[in-house]
């Protein structure tokens, strides 16, 4: 557990919540009211989470292909508000939501996503593994396998949601669906590129770096001003 000091030490203005495992539509529902009646003057701040097993559906719902569901092994599946189409949370995938003023940052959506795939980037880097992102579809990618996705919503100047980087879970569901609507898009995880670490530990060190990176970019901010 990161203390609360070395926290408040990684950025001005940036609040770190490790909240363990969140149902989904509730964590949703808490960004959203966050989102919503944030003012100026409001600390951002970045949720590291886990999900029971849920499907989740973006605003692009056209040719999405939905789950068969049985009786037996029915996973929810929620219409949410994030850009993007199809994927698929469970445990043993790290969630990490960015609840950020842009404006005040001074970030575009296109930067942000460029920073989140960085930091991912960074980490798996640390671990001995040659990741990279793509122009035509955001996330992070190991040899052609996608390892990490991304979704944002942005409102007044503000963003929610986030990313997923996949640790050590089940991939079966996601051979049910398109993930990100690229129909035959293959899944991988760091516990089949040979790394030992739980998501908890994962979570922790990719906080570290995406705060890092956010801070390194006020720091940019600043010596402009």
């Amino acid at each position: 557990m990161l203390s609360e000091n070395f926290v408040k030490s990684l950025v001005p203005a940036l609040i770190v919540r490790q909240l363990g495992i969140t149902d989904y539509t509730k964590s949703w529902r808490e960004m959203q009211s966050f989102t919503a009646s944030r003012t100026s003057k409001t600390p951002d701040e970045i949720w590291q989470t886990e999900h029971p097993p849920v499907f989740t559906l973006g605003l692009n719902r056209k040719e999405v292909r939905l789950p068969a569901q049985s009786p037996v092994n029915h996973v929810p599946v929620v219409n949410t508000d994030r850009g993007g189409k199809i994927t698929y949370h469970g445990p043993g995938q790290v969630i990490i939501y960015l609840l950020l003023d842009l404006k005040r940052r001074q970030l575009n959506i296109r930067q942000l996503v460029s920073l989140i795939e960085a930091s991912v980037i960074t980490l798996l880097a640390n671990h001995n593994i040659i990741a990279v992102a793509r122009k035509d579809a955001p996330g992070v990618y190991v040899d052609g396998f996608k390892i990490a996705s991304l979704g944002l919503r942005v409102k007044n100047h503000c963003c929610y949601h986030g990313l997923s980087l996949n640790i050590n879970m089940d991939l079966a569901p996601f051979l049910a669906i398109d993930p990100c609507g690229y129909a035959d898009l293959k899944m991988t995880q760091t516990n089949h590129l040979g790394v030992e670490q739980t998501s908890q530990d994962m979570g922790e060190q990719l906080l570290v770096i995406l705060s890092g990176q956010l801070r390194k970019q006020l720091n940019m901010m600043e010596n402009v001003a």
